[in-house]
Order: C-alpha cells, then sequence, then structure tokens
C-alpha cells in the first residue's frame, strides 16, 4: 500500500493527487491495524483535512479494521462533504465555538484536531485567539477520555539561526505574531489539560506542507511562471509532501503521552530558496528573477525525530518540483491560498 513510485509519471489531474495523497505507508497501516475505536477529525474541510481523513479510512481498510472515520467542520462548501462522503468518511455539521453543537458530538477513542485559524488574522485577533486558544480547552473537556493529536505549527519557535540546522522539539519557544503567539497559547491549553487530566496527547509542529494544488514550492512556481520576482530575504525553508505529513501525523497517534508527546513534522533538508527557484525555473523553461537578500535566519525546524520513528519521506522534494512545475505549466487548478512563508513579522 506505499505510494507510487515517486520516480513516476506526472500527476495530471485531481484524481490522481488525491490518489497520491491518501495513500498509506506501510507503517501507518500496521499502527491502524493496532488501534482500536473510531476516530474523528476536527476540522476536517482545512487544505489538509479531506486528504488525511481519506488516509485514515484507507489505511484502516488497508488493516483490515472497520472503525468509523468521523470528519467534523462547518462544511461551508457542500461538495467537499459529498467527497469526504464518498470516500467512506462520515461528516458532522458542527460549528465547533459553539458549546452546544460542540457538546453534541459522539465522543471517539481517538482525536485529530486540525481546526485553527492563520489567514487573515491579522485584523481579526480576537477570533484568532478564540479559535487557537480558547476552542482547544472546549475540545478537551468534551474529549476527556480520548487519545489527541493536536496540529500546532513551527512558528512557535520564532526565526532560527541556519547555523542550527532548524529548531529541535526541547528548544526554547519564541513566536513572533499575534498568529504564532496565539498558536503557543493553544499548544499550552492542551498542555495544561494534558497534565492535569492525564490526557494522551501528541502537539505536531508542522512546516511546511506541500501537494500540487498549495504549498510554499506552489506560490513559487507560480511567481516563475508569471514572471514575477523573488524575494530571498526569508531565504530558506522546510518542505514535507502533504501526503508524507498526514501519515506521520496519524501515526502520531500511538505516542500521545502526558505530558505531551511533540513532534516536528517536516522534511530532512534545509533548502535554499534560491535553488528551488533555480530548478523550478528549469523545469519550467522559464527565467527567474530575484530581490532581496538571504537573511541569516528563517522559520525552520529539524524533523529527525519523525525520520527516525518512522523513516524519510516517501516523496523527494526533487519529484515534488517536478509535479508542481508539470502542474503549473499544464494550468492544473490551484486553492489559491497563499501561504505568506515569506512572511518575517508573523502578520499573516
Amino acid at each position: 500500500m506505499d505510494v507510487m513510485n515517486p520516480a513516476a509519471a506526472t500527476i495530471t489531474n485531481v484524481e490522481q493527487l488525491e490518489d497520491q495523497l491518501s495513500c498509506p505507508p506501510a507503517y501507518l497501516v500496521e499502527m491502524m491495524r493496532r488501534l482500536e475505536g473510531d476516530l474523528m477529525v476536527l476540522g476536517v474541510a482545512g487544505k489538509m483535512g479531506p486528504s488525511l481523513a481519506h488516509l485514515a479510512r484507507r489505511a484502516s481498510e488497508a488493516a483490515a479494521v472497520k472503525r468509523r472515520i468521523i470528519g467534523v467542520a462547518r462544511f461551508s462548501q457542500p461538495r467537499q462533504r459529498q467527497q469526504l462522503e464518498s470516500w467512506g468518511v462520515e461528516t458532522v455539521r458542527c460549528d465547533l465555538l459553539d458549546e452546544k453543537q460542540l457538546a453534541a458530538l459522539p465522543r471517539t477513542p481517538h482525536v485529530i484536531y486540525m481546526a485553527g485559524m492563520k489567514f487573515g488574522a491579522t485584523g481579526q485577533e480576537a477570533l484568532t485567539w478564540a479559535m487557537n486558544a480558547w476552542l482547544p480547552g472546549l475540545v478537551c473537556r468534551h474529549f476527556s477520555s480520548s487519545r489527541i493529536v493536536a496540529f500546532s505549527t513551527g512558528n512557535v519557535y520564532g526565526l532560527c539561526p541556519l547555523s542550527h540546522g532548524g529548531s529541535l522539539e526541547s528548544d526554547a519557544l519564541h513566536p513572533v505574531g499575534e498568529y504564532a503567539l496565539s498558536c503557543l497559547g493553544r499548544e499550552r491549553i492542551f498542555e495544561h489539560f494534558s497534565r492535569s487530566a492525564k490526557l494522551p496527547l501528541a502537539l505536531i509542529r508542522l512546516n511546511y506542507a506541500c501537494e500540487l494544488r498549495y504549498g510554499v514550492l506552489v506560490d513559487l512556481a507560480r511567481k516563475i511562471w508569471a514572471d514575477e520576482p523573488i524575494d530571498l530575504t526569508m531565504g530558506y525553508c522546510n518542505i514535507i509532501w502533504q501526503g508524507d505529513a498526514a501519515a506521520l501525523a496519524l501515526a502520531a497517534l500511538e505516542h500521545a503521552a502526558s505530558p505531551p508527546f511533540v513532534l516536528n513534522v517536516t522534511g530532512p533538508e534545509l533548502l535554499s530558496l534560491r535553488q528551488v527557484c533555480r530548478d523550478l525555473a528549469q523545469a519550467m523553461n522559464k527565467p527567474v528573477r530575484f530581490t532581496g537578500t538571504e537573511a541569516a535566519d528563517a522559520l525552520l525546524s529539524n524533523g529527525q525525530l519523525g525520520h527516525r520513528l518512522f523513516g524519510y519521506p516517501r516523496v523527494a522534494v526533487q519529484q515534488l518540483l517536478h509535479w508542481i512545475a508539470a502542474w503549473v505549466m499544464a494550468g492544473g487548478p490551484f486553492l489559491d491560498k497563499p501561504t505568506h512563508f515569506e512572511s518575517r513579522t508573523g502578520k499573516f
């Protein structure tokens, strides 16, 4: 059940893309075989949620284990709900900030928490804190007997000197900006309930998941294709194929603990933005223009712990670059949600 040959053909449509994103690695199938009980994904309607829920469904089926995979969101786009149900994922419409609606949710043994707010946080700081720091407490109360994997972000570390090689899970946290601060608030609330109520918890510090419709590499490729200059100030980054990021997050269910288990989810390389852009430009037969100069620090994480536990990502960055370049040239669809990864002020 591993991903198709990573050196194989270009992905040409959304159906092939989804098949790649939701194809479970062997370690996840084995974990799903050991796992007992149903699984709920809170905030399933985001950029990563649908394929993660589909991945959980396929991994459970490959493990020959019958379990409910339940996706919860407001579902402002009905088509997304229909798609999930066509994959065998049950759906529940719920505004998680509405305590009555939250209280009506069934309690499952396993929860993936993906709810949160990033884009649009500037100007909506109060809602950002409600979503990112208040809601986790409500969720912990309702799912007090569950095992929870909660998504966080590498932004909680702040800028990391290149010489450090990327922030480690044990490093001090220095978030910059309301979004990153509210994400630290989310972590602290989850940690409080994990410690005080012995709630098994795993915190996933992600940066940056990428597929063909969204992500840092997509942002760069689209700018190059449109002959727009690339700002090199945030000159380095981490990237991980979204299918690998989702698999790592699901596998972290077995490592949930009190106090929380913390895991950086990212790729093994510290990538040079300049070199990545040159590679994309070459693949698309386009020139590339740069502005600015690389700073001596960036938002960087060290993902070695996850690689030791589960192995290296199945899709290498060079393969992902090839896929994205072909996708952009072919006019494939995009989610049109820029990452704003270049922000050094913490404003999103």
